[in-house]
């Protein structure tokens, strides 16, 4: 497992361990499943996906619902079966609730009433963003430190749980882990902040000029729908619907961005499992690899 925040070099990473393992990549990337989303999803490149078998790459349409326990159960079909044919898998990816789906389990979630969701929505559609985000941070500071705070879904979903069941969403996480049949070697990479931060800037500036603008324009349409609730689309939907400029647009493209690495190293250094590696140290990360798979 192959974890970190965006923009970090975990795809090439990859690669160079599946490949010299003989093996094949599982992404546990929840912007990367959607096929219809390209540039701003960052993505493998074509080049890249022919190197070493991908799975869950391109694996859904945006018009489908997907959730964490959907992927938990697509995940671990093709980990059994992947583990068939070959002894180690690399999974990788940047959302951390989707790797804990698959080396940890979760913890079930009572059935929630639906009128609550339904007072949600409406609540959601009178008072905007800013109210869900104002109501988390007072029930559920935890979820809220790693939570995508700009998708409304997914503030809807744990305002519900909460409402639902008097607790907070982030206590369902995994009190009780579950043991798979597999073992899991976790691997983080990190970076300077600055220099992760430039090279998230530079990424951006580099998916602009390649047409995230005109690729967002063509999902415009479906803004609502919870697959583009998400860096790199809200930002220019914001803009397209006149609430900004394109400079501000690029300006809170670049921010959130940065904010979004930052909630995924919060999530992923809370777990003591994960192996901390330098960004570029790919030959020492593999050594240690080999190491562990010896032992």
């Amino acid at each position: 497992m192959i974890v970190g925040p965006t923009a970090v070099g975990k795809t090439s990473l990859s690669i160079k361990i599946a490949k010299n393992l003989h093996t094949e990549i599982v992404s546990c990337d929840s912007r990367q499943f959607y096929r219809e989303l390209e540039i701003g999803t960052a993505k493998p490149n074509q080049e890249e996906l022919n190197e070493v078998p991908h799975h869950l790459i391109n694996s859904r349409s945006i018009h489908h619902p997907y959730d964490v326990r959907k992927f938990e159960f697509d995940a671990l079909k093709i980990l059994t079966q992947l583990f068939e044919k070959h002894d180690y898998v690399v999974m990788t990816g940047g959302s951390g609730l989707f790797a804990d789906a698959v080396t940890k389990g979760f913890d079930p979630i009572p059935e929630i009433e639906k009128d609550i969701r339904e007072e949600i929505i409406k609540e959601y559609e009178e008072k905007g963003l800013v109210f869900l985000q104002e109501e988390l941070r007072k029930a559920d500071p935890v979820f809220m430190e790693t939570a995508d705070i700009q998708n409304p879904q997914r503030l809807m979903r744990a305002l519900e749980v909460y409402r639902g069941t008097g607790k907070p969403f982030s206590t369902f996480r995994n009190k009780s882990i579950v043991k798979r049949d597999f073992e899991v070697i976790q691997i983080g990479i990190e970076m300077d902040r600055d220099k992760l931060y430039n090279r998230i800037d530079q990424r951006m500036d580099l998916m602009i000029e390649n047409g995230l603008f005109e690729e967002a324009k063509k999902f415009f349409p479906y803004r609502n729908l919870n697959a583009l609730q998400t860096v790199g689309y809200s930002e220019i939907f914001g803009y397209m619907e006149g609430e900004y400029d394109r400079e501000e647009a690029i300006r809170l493209l670049k921010r959130n961005s940065r904010r979004y690495a930052k909630r995924q190293l919060t999530w992923f250094r809370r777990n003591a499992e994960i192996k901390w590696f330098e960004g570029g140290k790919e030959g020492d990360v593999l050594e240690y690899v080999k190491s562990q798979l010896i032992d």
